[in-house]
């Protein structure tokens, strides 16, 4: 066995160790992907995708390449190890993977243009001795971000039953995120 020092490159990740704390990035990685979409001369897109806007199955605009899309989506997939302010567009599009249309190759490229802008972030693990968890709800009981990645399974019939449904599972999933904490020795 070899000793290879500090690990700087694996697997596509980028690491940088400081004493305060390690930075995960995949700064070559999304360029490799830009590059290979042909999109690192592009105009920045400031935000992954625009507000208010609900993607759907038969929009109208026509079906687009199948392979293309599926690769795409892949490719941000993987880049969302470290980038977790992408992981709900990029799940956004990816249900659309059996059929795209050109409405949501469009979305897709959206994100990948925000990938130009923020190719250097990732994730900074700090090394803190205090450490507090916050949660926040959001009441959009049809866009809900989860720890899981599945339909819902009842629908609201009011915005003030959608406030309720969402702050139980926001406090089932900070109950269980506690436990799983204290198993880590972090409470």
């Amino acid at each position: 066995m070899t000793d290879l020092g500090l690990l700087h490159y694996f697997l596509g990740l980028e690491i940088k160790q400081s004493l305060d704390g390690i930075f995960a990035s995949q700064r070559k990685y999304a360029s490799d992907l830009l590059k290979r979409f042909n999109m690192l001369g592009c105009k920045i897109a400031s935000i992954p995708m625009n507000v208010n806007e609900k993607l759907i199955s038969n929009d109208g605009t026509g079906l687009t390449d199948a392979r293309c899309f599926r690769s795409i989506v892949g490719g941000l997939n993987y880049l969302s190890h470290t980038r977790p302010d992408m992981v709900f567009f990029v799940s956004v599009v990816s249900r659309f993977m059996h059929n795209p249309t050109k409405h949501h190759f469009g979305a897709e490229k959206r994100i990948l243009r925000y990938v130009v802008g923020t190719a250097d972030f990732g994730i900074w693990y700090s090394n803190v001795s205090d450490f507090k968890l916050f949660g926040f709800t959001d009441s959009d009981w049809a866009g809900v971000i989860s720890w899981s990645s599945k339909k819902q399974e009842n629908v609201a019939l009011s915005s003030f039953e959608a406030e309720y449904v969402v702050a139980t599972t926001s406090a089932c999933q900070a109950v269980w995120l506690k436990r799983l904490l204290a198993d880590l020795f972090q409470e």
